[in-house]
């Protein structure tokens, strides 16, 4: 069972550069994907954006291992600053998990 902590979305976005929110969940990032992730990153900003802090938690592994290409951003029909976002959710991250300073 997941558990939404409705202050996620606050501790995240506090930078102001996280529009997770504006994703259309259309699939494009994925198809042009080269790592092919499939959880890269439209489900993820759906967890992001719904509060379930467990789920990013759990995809660590998936966000370290995007290589920042912004070929899914160039090609975003709703201009979703992607590797941005996924910026800060390693930035969110390094901070909660390993207790690391903004990164």
């Amino acid at each position: 069972m997941a558990v939404v902590n409705t202050k996620f979305i606050d501790d995240i976005s506090a930078s102001g550069s996280f529009n997770a929110a504006a994703c259309m969940n259309c699939g494009v990032c994925t198809a042009v994907c080269p790592m092919g992730q499939d959880l890269l990153p439209r489900q993820l900003f759906r967890y992001a954006v719904i509060g379930v802090e467990e789920k990013i938690l759990e995809h660590q592994e998936t966000i370290f291992s995007c290589l920042m290409c912004r070929m899914c951003e160039q090609n975003c029909p709703a201009g979703v600053k992607i590797t941005e976002n996924v910026r800060t959710l390693r930035g969110y991250i390094n901070r909660t998990v390993f207790g690391l300073s903004r990164v």
